[in-house]
């Protein structure tokens, strides 16, 4: 049982291990392209600008087109709901007209 206990702290070891020497080389790799990173992201920082200006001039312009859509699909789901109940509604309206021309009216 004492053998399979050491063998456990054994990979345990050998994993601790795997793993720093893991985040060493990747902290070396990193220090050594972040010249280039930085480098890269002053030379792209000019496109970067571009995208955004492009991004608002694209969204002044579909904007309101999404605009006008939104509101012509509110007014279709709200016909698409309203519809079916004014059979009803005509029903009550009758209704309404057939009780109002019952009562007499008021004396002045």
């Amino acid at each position: 049982m004492i053998e399979l206990a050491a063998l456990a702290v054994l990979a345990l070891m050998l994993v601790a291990v795997f793993a720093v020497a893991t985040a060493v080389l990747k902290t070396i790799v990193w220090l050594i392209l972040l010249p280039f990173r930085m480098i890269l992201g002053l030379l792209l920082l000019p496109l970067l600008l571009l995208k955004a200006v492009i991004g608002g001039v694209v969204l002044l312009i579909v904007g309101p087109i999404v605009a006008v859509a939104l509101v012509i699909g509110a007014v279709a789901i709200g016909a698409a709901l309203i519809v079916p109940l004014l059979p009803f509604a005509l029903v009550a309206v009758v209704v309404w007209l057939l009780v109002r021309a019952g009562d007499r009216p008021a004396v002045a």
